[in-house]
C-alpha cells in the first residue's frame, strides 16, 4: 500500500508543476498502538484491491495544492497551540456501502472548527461541513455486505480510545495519497 504515515515527502526541487495543484487531504495523526489496530481491521474488510491507505482520520479532502504554503503554516500553527488529546472511538457506523468506527473529542471539534475558519476561502462544500471523524474500515461494497460486518463488529471487540499526536498533510494523487509532512501537537 502506499500513502502511509511516515516516510519523507519527495525533496522539493523533485517535485514538478504538476504536483502543485494536486489537491491536499489532511488527517489526524493517532498513536501507533491505535494505528495499528485500525490497520488490521482496514486490511481484513476493505476490498483488497481498493485500499490504497492505511486507516486514518480525514479532516479535509480537498485544499487546493496551489495554497499548499498557506496550509502547512496553518497546520503548523495549530499543531504548535494543540497538546495531543484523547479521542473516544465508538461504532461500528453504518456508511450505506461501508463500516466505520467514530473518533470523538471537543478538542478535536475546536481544533477542526479553528481550521475550518482558517481555511474557509478554500473549502469545498464537503469540507466546510460539521466534522463527522471516523475511521473507515470498509468501503465500496454492497450494502448487504456492509450490514453484515456492522452486525459482525458489533459483537467483536473493538478499540474504544486513541490519542490524536498531530496532523498529517498528503498530497492526493487519485487513490493513493503521497505523505507531504506531518505537525506534531504539543505534549501534553
Amino acid at each position: 500500500m502506499t500513502g502511509r504515515p511516515g516516510p519523507e515527502a519527495p525533496p522539493e526541487h523533485a517535485r514538478g508543476e504538476r504536483d502543485r495543484v494536486l489537491p491536499l487531504v489532511v488527517t489526524l495523526l493517532l498513536d501507533d498502538a491505535a494505528q495499528a489496530a485500525f490497520d488490521r481491521l482496514r486490511a481484513a474488510h476493505f476490498p483488497a484491491g481498493r485500499n490504497h491507505l492505511r486507516a486514518h482520520v480525514t479532516l479535509f479532502h480537498a485544499l487546493p495544492g496551489e495554497r499548499e504554503g498557506g496550509v502547512r503554516a496553518e497546520l503548523a500553527a495549530a499543531a504548535a497551540r494543540v497538546p495531543a488529546f484523547d479521542l473516544t472511538v465508538s461504532g461500528p457506523r453504518l456508511l450505506g456501502r461501508g463500516v466505520a468506527l467514530d473518533v470523538t473529542a471537543p478538542e478535536l471539534d475546536r481544533l477542526h472548527r479553528g481550521l475550518q475558519e482558517a481555511f474557509g476561502p478554500w473549502l469545498t462544500r464537503q469540507d466546510a461541513q460539521r466534522l463527522r471523524a471516523h475511521v473507515t474500515v470498509q468501503n465500496k461494497v454492497e450494502p448487504a455486505v456492509a450490514r453484515a460486518l456492522r452486525e459482525k463488529l458489533a459483537a467483536a471487540p473493538l478499540p474504544t480510545a486513541a490519542t490524536a499526536r498531530g496532523l498529517g498533510l498528503w498530497r492526493y494523487r487519485g487513490g493513493p495519497w503521497e505523505p507531504v509532512t506531518g505537525f506534531g501537537f504539543a505534549a501534553r
